[in-house]
């Protein structure tokens, strides 16, 4: 597939930009199925804009076409279990209900940033849902789906990863569901 036009970005192949993503990220990249890597894509941005609405802003990128990732810790008794949450710029995740019933953990919160950051082998502000560990749910929300293209981290602040929406329902772990918030 072509390399699409978003925004003002110069949207490139991410296989043959594999030096501007995380090294997890590139991994992930590199094991994927060839037809579904070859629809991923990928642009350098100045770091400083790597924050959702000031990427938008800047990049002339629709917030409907962005997508936030952020990582959850859900605890029951003593286990704790970390996943990703999916959801478009123009929503947020319904954390406190549906990510916590779909956890199945009693108490839920955002994990804490260092921990984050550990855990994934990427840099706050650029975590991406494409090579996450493997053990991890990956919750989807359903509007990122119909997304034709939508904008994700790399796994660094300095660039984006721009693929189909539907993508993101073949990831590792992914579970696609109603997870923004609703009303």
């Amino acid at each position: 597939m072509p390399a699409p036009t978003l925004g003002t970005l110069p949207w490139r192949p991410a296989l043959e930009h594999l030096d501007l993503l995380a090294a997890p990220t590139a991994a992930a990249l590199g094991s994927a199925d060839a037809s579904w890597a070859a629809d991923v894509h990928a642009a350098a941005i100045d770091e400083d804009l790597a924050d959702t609405a000031a990427f938008c802003e800047a990049y002339e990128v629709p917030l409907a076409a962005s997508a936030n990732c952020v990582v959850v810790a859900g605890r029951r008794g003593e286990s704790t279990t970390l996943a990703a949450c999916l959801v478009l710029a123009t929503d947020r995740a319904d954390v406190n209900k549906a990510v916590r019933h779909q956890l199945g953990v009693r108490k839920i919160s955002f994990a804490p940033m260092d921990e984050a950051v550990e855990r994934t082998g990427m840099a706050y502000g650029g975590i991406t849902p494409v090579g996450l560990p493997g053990e991890w749910p990956v919750l989807v929300d359903e509007a990122v789906l119909e997304q034709p293209w939508v904008v994700v981290g790399s796994g660094t602040r300095g660039s984006k990863l721009l693929l189909p929406g539907t993508h993101l329902a073949d990831l590792t772990g992914a579970h696609v569901m109603l997870l923004r918030q609703v009303g």
